[in-house]
């Protein structure tokens, strides 16, 4: 009996959000999917192609990215997925993908700045740019490394996992999280759409502010603040 059927199908269903949500092409992104009970993590394999894809081929890992269920190869990422589960305990699912509006603002290493409310509706800062890993990071143990660039990154600009769920990495890709694996890949939706608004924003206004505080945490405050009044509660 398969005791992880239930955590793979949960991951099967994220990683086939990608492509329909067109954020990825071909084998490009992963989503993976914790089991906190099990300290386990499912996770997309290495190089297969979403139309292919099939539950049973999502491979089963600790949070030291050593296989514990599966016969394929987990994604070259897994190892950035482990470090992540391992450093913050209370998010439950990870995407990686290399969409088009976000890959375009970390291969220009820069953070997206906050301009207007839809921005604001998910979170309150700039989605911050990660700056390129060190040569001998690269040459090291890169997938890993990659979590501590990640890190690192929240440390210096002293930013909350909880209040700003995604990332750019520079010269690389994004990187989402949230309570589960379908948290994330939404996460990542947003992210996308919010990359290609504040590049469209500087194209016609490359002088544009940011929005102003007021607005912006008043946007904030109404979907995650104590005193929340968006959507219909519980």
């Amino acid at each position: 009996m398969n005791s992880y059927k239930s955590l793979q199908e949960e991951c099967y269903e994220a990683n086939m959000r990608l492509p329909k949500l067109g954020l990825v092409l071909f084998t490009f992104g992963n989503v993976s999917a914790v089991d906190r009970n099990k300290a386990v993590f499912a996770i997309k394999p290495s190089g297969v192609d979403y139309e292919l894809l099939k539950p049973a081929d999502i491979v089963i890992v600790d949070y030291d990215a050593r296989v514990v269920e599966g016969k394929m190869r987990p994604s070259s990422d897994t190892k950035t997925h482990a470090q992540l589960y391992k450093t913050w305990d209370n998010i439950g699912g990870i995407t990686h993908t290399h969409s088009t509006y976000a890959v375009a603002w970390s291969q220009a290493g820069m953070d997206i700045p906050i301009f207007g409310t839809t921005h604001a509706d998910h979170t309150h800062q700039d989605i911050p740019c990660a700056t390129v890993l060190t040569d001998e990071m690269i040459q090291g143990d890169y997938e890993f490394e990659t979590g501590n660039q990640i890190f690192d990154c929240f440390r210096e600009k002293n930013l909350s996992h909880q209040e700003v769920e995604m990332v750019l990495l520079q010269n690389h890709g994004p990187f989402t999280w949230g309570k589960d694996a379908d948290k994330s890949v939404y996460n990542a939706a947003v992210l996308e759409e919010i990359a290609r608004m504040a590049y469209l924003t500087l194209q016609i206004n490359p002088l544009t502010p940011k929005i102003k505080d007021t607005l912006r945490m008043k946007h904030y405050e109404r979907k995650h603040g104590t005193n929340a009044y968006y959507g219909q509660g519980c």
